[in-house]
């Protein structure tokens, strides 16, 4: 079984993969699995995103849980946790659009022409100031709304599925939106329903069940309750396009080298310079995330050269063996 992002690539080279080192993605242990995996919480309305981060660290007995994308204490839904190591990889969630399910109260009656109208108005870039009970520099930034939909009207009551760019705020845009229309608008629910490539109908975890099922495999080792609820890092990284490389390469990247010609054996196809990638082994385990900075035709056509720009690193040093030479010295 391989990841689908890993289908299909171009050809560099060719090279066999040491069954001693590494764990083929998606055949780890359960405690691999608790430092390369990630949980699709399903925060309940009530605590912070940092408390969600706070028991499940707690739950599992985790130094290093991570969250993507802050969610306000009253709003429930997709909540990506990355566990161990897999906290490296959360960053590229933010590449993709978000989906919300909203509630919001008219402060008037709208008609159905004024309604339909303010939503397409509010379809596509608009200018968004953070309100003032925000975590971030409060100052006007361009947010862009891909989709609004009205799902469901009752009086002025409107059920809402929004999708947009990540970081946009919700409440502002119904007050926003209840400004043009005059007498006001305001927010009276907020669920999110997807985040980037993961949705509500991928699986999501309460806590209970989190805890319930790492008890149960803490105490008996029967991990099938346990091993639904954590994904592969690398699920996170499947919009990415895919450097696959050598062993040999493998360790020297995580120490911070830059990825050279020869360390390739397979690329996406259509790789430009600029494009982020996720670069795995041939186990088809995380490595690393990288820039190219150069072209598939002329990764094709060269023999050396640096051809990636690491941006961050997510397998531990020491996983695969060295075989870098340093200071003169092949260890």
């Amino acid at each position: 079984m391989t990841l689908p992002q890993l289908d299909d690539l171009v050809e560099v080279d060719q090279d066999i993969t040491d069954p001693a080192h590494g764990t083929p993605y998606n055949q780890r242990e359960m405690a691999q699995l608790l430092q390369y995996g990630i949980i699709l919480l399903d925060k309940p309305p009530g605590p912070t995103s940092h408390e969600a981060v706070a028991w499940t660290k707690r739950i599992l007995g985790l130094p290093k849980v991570g969250h993507s994308g802050t969610l306000d204490p009253q709003v429930s839904g997709v909540l990506p946790l990355g566990l161990g190591e897999a906290t490296k990889a959360l960053g590229v969630l933010l590449y993709g659009p978000k989906e919300y399910h909203a509630v919001c109260r008219f402060h008037s009656m709208p008609s159905d022409g004024d309604l339909k109208a303010i939503l397409e108005e509010f379809t596509g870039p608009l200018y968004q100031r953070p309100p003032q009970r925000s975590s971030v520099l409060r100052r006007t930034r361009t947010r862009t709304i891909h989709e609004i939909e009205l799902l469901e009207q009752k009086e002025r009551l409107a059920l809402m599925r929004i999708v947009c760019e990540s970081g946009t705020y919700i409440r502002k845009l119904f007050y926003d939106m209840g400004e043009v229309l005059g007498p006001g608008a305001t927010m009276v629910e907020l669920r999110r329903t997807r985040v980037s490539q993961f949705g509500e109908d991928d699986g999501l975890v309460t806590l209970h069940r989190l805890a319930d099922a790492f008890a149960v495999w803490k105490e008996t080792g029967d991990v099938s309750g346990l091993a639904p609820l954590v994904r592969p890092v690398e699920d996170a990284l499947s919009e990415l396009k895919s450097v696959v490389i050598r062993d040999s390469a493998v360790d020297a990247l995580c120490h911070g080298a830059q990825l050279a010609v020869p360390g390739i054996l397979q690329l996406s196809p259509g790789m430009s310079r600029g494009d982020e990638a996720a670069v795995y082994t041939q186990k088809g385990e995380a490595v690393a995330l990288v820039k190219c900075t150069m072209s598939e035709s002329d990764i094709l056509d060269s023999t050396k050269g640096h051809c990636f720009e690491t941006k961050r690193i997510i397998m531990a040093p020491g996983t695969y063996p060295r075989r870098w030479r340093s200071k003169g010295k092949r260890e």
